[in-house]
């Protein structure tokens, strides 16, 4: 079994070098000590002076999980330097194997934290929500992850690009909110968001749960990335997504060449 922070810096590494690493989930055992490999690279990332600017959720969407043969939901943070403005260009090699989702995106105006969180409380602690993209990204090589590769790895996260309009949460409408993802301009993805866990608003008190066990909880001000609603799409240099959810607005970004 290697040390929890050898593992953790050899992941971090892989960011630095351009390189992914083999998988490493042989070297964790069960999803406790994924997320203690997890908090030890983002205590490393503190102390560089990044500063966490909210979380995110992956695997809630069943395509994400049957794509990639997990079957649970897990979190990451989201640090400050990964938030991108709607029509960015993301420069290449700025995310390792990079592949992108449709989200709702959550930034909530109090705290969210206790054992039992309804989708109700989660609408009144939401400020606004927006259309967004997270850019996903792998430092295991070839995307062969289990559940333990991605927790480690911040639940596989990289960028995200947040949309322009803020929209006031109706909780029956976020479940039936549509999707569309055009790949250079060509129709590439769809989903709707009863595909995250139901409800996007349930991901996300699943997800303040979760942060409660771990002494946290969901704050004021963080921005809370929902989880997908449909598959990822493998992005390219010189790729171009625009991803469309209706009343809830657009939201795109651009791969440079």
């Amino acid at each position: 079994m290697s040390d929890t922070s050898e593992i953790a810096r050899r992941i971090l590494r892989a960011y630095s070098d351009h390189m992914p690493i083999e998988p490493v989930r042989s070297e964790i055992k069960g999803v406790a000590a994924a997320y203690a490999v997890q908090l030890a690279a983002i205590d490393i990332w503190k102390g560089r002076g990044r500063k966490i600017a909210g979380q995110k959720i992956g695997l809630t969407s069943a395509a994400v999980q049957d794509q990639l043969g997990v079957k649970e939901p897990d979190f990451g943070a989201l640090f400050a330097d990964m938030i991108l403005d709607d029509g960015a260009t993301v420069p290449p090699g700025a995310v390792l194997q990079p592949r992108i989702e449709g989200e709702v995106a959550f930034i909530l105006k109090s705290d969210l934290r206790g054992a039992k969180i309804t989708p109700e409380e989660v609408i009144r602690a939401t400020d606004y929500v927006c259309p967004a993209i997270e850019i996903c990204g792998s430092r295991i090589a070839r995307w062969d992850i289990k559940i333990e590769d991605t927790i480690a790895d911040n639940a596989s996260s990289g960028l995200v690009v947040v949309g322009r309009k803020h929209t006031k949460p109706v909780l029956a409408n976020l479940a039936d909110a549509e999707m569309s993802i055009r790949h250079n301009g060509t129709p590439a993805g769809s989903g709707r968001g009863q595909a995250c866990l139901g409800n996007p608003a349930i991901a996300v008190a699943w997800l303040a749960e979760a942060l409660t066990r771990f002494g946290e909880g969901l704050r004021a001000g963080d921005l809370v990335m929902s989880g997908s609603l449909a598959k990822m799409i493998a992005a390219a240099p010189g790729d171009k997504f625009a991803v469309d959810f209706g009343a809830l607005g657009s939201v795109s970004v651009t791969f440079g060449a």
